[in-house]
């Protein structure tokens, strides 16, 4: 960190930041009245896969930092833990806040497909392209919930993905686009975070990831409700009906056997709500209602 400070320039605060749960993310502010960003990965698991998540990280902030997409600028990174306790990357601080109340909800979905639609637009060189996507789920993976009163649901789910991939029009995806990578400052998107699992592939997939959060965040109408709102915003999906149930029922059913890790850091920013109950039958509600369409 000191070789990306001024001279006579030294950190004098150091508070923890809510929201996440891959990594430990702390505001730094110096004595120049700078607010910087220190992503550390620190669980065993993220800790086996740090170099590749950090290193791509670090690759795509360098990307977007000429374009008009609100991300952070990238300062320093550390994949290794070569100078640090722990692999780390040092950026930016961005202004706004994540917002996962339900009042205004609705509202904010149509701001978050805006931008969602714009950064799948985002024209990028051959050789700049990050990897292809990986699917989070396989038909042979997904393990249904123990307690569930609906197993034909999800016998059904599993096997309208055991299929092969619908043919599609690749491009730039955030890959974890949802309203806990998205921050506001009020009406607008004043920032987007957590680049580490950009891809390449379908503009479908990352909608599918959203619309998933927003089911379980929201309840399964918004969820729904999701891509019509990218779709309003200049967005394209597959024109199969089947391939576009495909791409979500994939992301959906990677959350099974249960949400329960996604609501952590939604809980810590006040949706306490969130119950193991309550998650499992929006998600089964939301699977539901993508299979009667």
């Amino acid at each position: 960190m000191e070789r990306h400070l001024a001279d006579g320039e030294r950190v004098e605060a150091v508070a923890p930041l809510a929201g996440g749960w891959t990594s430990e993310i702390r505001r730094l502010t110096t004595t120049a009245g700078r607010g910087l960003v220190l992503r550390t990965f620190t669980d065993a698991f993220f800790l086996r896969h740090a170099e590749g998540l950090l290193t791509r990280e670090a690759n795509v902030l360098r990307l977007l930092a000429g374009t008009d997409i609100p991300a952070a600028r990238l300062l320093g990174v550390d994949a290794t833990a070569e100078h640090c306790a722990y692999p780390s990357l040092l950026m930016t601080l961005l202004p706004g806040s994540v917002r996962v109340t339900d009042e205004g909800a609705q509202t904010r979905a149509a701001v978050l497909a805006g931008q969602l639609a714009r950064i799948h637009r985002l024209p990028v060189a051959a050789a700049d392209r990050p990897r292809t996507y990986q699917p989070w789920t396989t038909p042979a993976r997904v393990r249904r919930p123990e307690r569930t009163g609906r197993p034909g649901l999800w016998e059904h789910a599993i096997a309208a993905i055991d299929r092969e991939p619908p043919p599609h029009r690749a491009l730039f995806l955030h890959r974890d686009f949802h309203p806990g990578n998205v921050l506001l400052d009020g009406d607008t998107v004043s920032g987007v975070v957590d680049w580490v699992e950009t891809s390449w592939g379908p503009a479908d997939l990352d909608v599918a990831h959203c619309a998933t959060a927003l089911a379980l965040l929201h309840g399964p109408a918004a969820g729904l409700a999701f891509p019509g709102h990218y779709e309003r915003a200049g967005g394209a999906l597959s024109a199969d009906a089947a391939d576009r149930r495909y791409w979500r029922l994939l992301d959906a059913l990677a959350y099974a056997p249960d949400a329960e890790k996604v609501a952590t850091p939604w809980r810590t920013l006040g949706r306490t709500d969130l119950t193991p109950s309550l998650l499992q039958a929006r998600l089964e509600d939301y699977l539901d209602g993508l299979l009667s369409r």
